[in-house]
């Protein structure tokens, strides 16, 4: 501010407000996280001190004890063993990422406990949900109804969400309830995301979001137990593709992947767990009681189990789907190469455990193709295709290890699960 002689001395508006916002001398803005530590909720009491109690333990640097005016400054050497306080919080931050709790916001949804334990050798993902606290109340009466609900994300299978009990009244539920997705890959484990989200049931209207939690799987270890104590949180929002192109350029490798994990989670439409065996040939069982099967599995071939099939895809108007399985070893027009198992009425999750055999060589089976499909019955109409998956040596991914497996294990049987995809041109008989 300068003043010309003869001249009247005038003061900006930025330098009015300069001089009743800041009268005393500039100091550096701190970061207002640095006056609260981000502590877990099973940080002791003592870890923490207070802006009060850290000034007087120990003097800011440059300032003394008035320069600083007795608050705690991340930047602050001397405190917390001479290495500063911001490098203490980065590294509790790290160990606690899982539970930390660190929103006023998300703390007014609530917090929920759970443990997720992924089984590597039966593929399963066990989810057990614990309990709740401080839910936010959605009633009329300061409470709430309500349960948990899981997705698998990416998909769109209504058959990969699924739900807790619900608890009447409460605002600290308890359910201790165990939810399994089974045929869960280790492909899925890297790429999948568990969302857990904790709703209110009303009858009268539409039930209502609470808030949510998304891990994603690659963090969970197999066979090995994992717990979260989260605060719940709103859901993100959409992000619009056409606008992020337009505005950020930078990111367009980022919206083709998200294309791509958008288009594949459509076509998946459930797991198929099968078996896969070749038996070289053996001499023929003597006796006169010998069954045909056997004589016949004697002349070596490829043996199919059909085990089970897990969250498909609900094709009927109650929710569900009336399933069944064909197989066809392909390229061959003869009605042995054609199978099907029996339908299981009502079920997005059938237990098969059937078996079909077809007789042929290891040389000519390397040149054939195995078309598993699933299908829905529809009395009186066409019925639906569900999904399927091809196993070949054109094939990718699962199902080609699956095949060379089954190739390369003479005589052993090989169980692998098989993501259903609707991309498979099913043949009808």
């Amino acid at each position: 501010m300068t003043v010309q002689k003869g001249k009247r001395m005038t003061i900006s508006i930025q330098e009015h407000m300069a001089i009743n916002v800041c009268p005393g001398p500039i100091r550096p803005i701190r970061q207002i996280s640095a006056y609260f530590p981000r502590l877990s909720p099973t940080s002791s009491v003592c870890d923490s001190l207070s802006p009060n109690q850290a000034g007087s333990t120990a003097p800011v640097a440059g300032g003394g004890a008035s320069g600083g005016g007795g608050l705690l400054s991340p930047l602050s050497p001397g405190i917390a063993g001479g290495g500063g306080t911001l490098s203490m919080m980065n590294s509790m931050e790290t160990s606690v990422e899982i539970d930390s709790c660190d929103s006023d916001d998300n703390t007014s949804l609530g917090t929920l406990e759970f443990d997720l334990l992924y089984e590597s050798s039966s593929s399963s993902l066990h989810c057990t949900v614990l309990k709740a606290k401080g839910l936010k109340p959605m009633d009329f009466n300061g409470l709430a109804d309500p349960y948990v609900k899981l997705h698998l994300l990416p998909g769109a299978c209504k058959a990969n969400k699924l739900k807790t009990k619900i608890v009447k009244n409460t605002l600290n539920p308890v359910w201790n309830e165990t939810l399994t997705y089974l045929g869960i890959t280790e492909e899925d484990m890297y790429r999948k995301t568990l969302r857990v989200s904790v709703c209110d049931e009303d009858k009268l209207t539409h039930n209502e979001f609470i808030g949510e939690s998304r891990v994603a799987l690659r963090r969970v270890k197999p066979d090995q137990p994992k717990h979260f104590n989260v605060c719940l949180e709103h859901p993100p929002p959409l992000a619009s593709p056409t606008a992020m192109t337009t505005a950020l350029r930078g990111i367009s490798c980022y919206l083709r992947e998200w294309e791509s994990e958008q288009q594949r989670s459509l076509e998946e439409r459930g797991r198929l767990l099968l078996c896969l065996q070749f038996l070289p040939p053996a001499h023929p069982p003597e006796g006169g009681d010998v069954p045909p099967e056997a004589k016949e599995r004697a002349k070596g071939g490829l043996c199919v189990g059909v085990r089970r099939c897990a969250h498909l895809a609900a094709m009927d108007v109650n929710g569900l789907s009336d399933p069944y399985v064909k197989t066809y070893l392909k390229p061959d027009v003869k009605k042995k190469s054609k199978h099907k198992t029996s339908v299981i009425k009502k079920t997005l999750n059938p237990e098969f455990n059937e078996e079909f055999f077809y007789e042929i060589t290891l040389n000519d089976l390397a040149t054939k193709t195995l078309e598993v499909s699933v299908w829905d019955y529809d009395l009186g109409k066409s019925n639906d295709f569900i999904g399927g998956v091809s196993l070949g040596c054109q094939s990718q991914g699962d199902a080609l290890q699956h095949w060379i497996d089954c190739l390369k294990n003479k005589g052993q049987k090989v169980e692998r699960w098989h993501t259903l995809t609707n991309d498979l041109p099913g043949s009808t008989f």
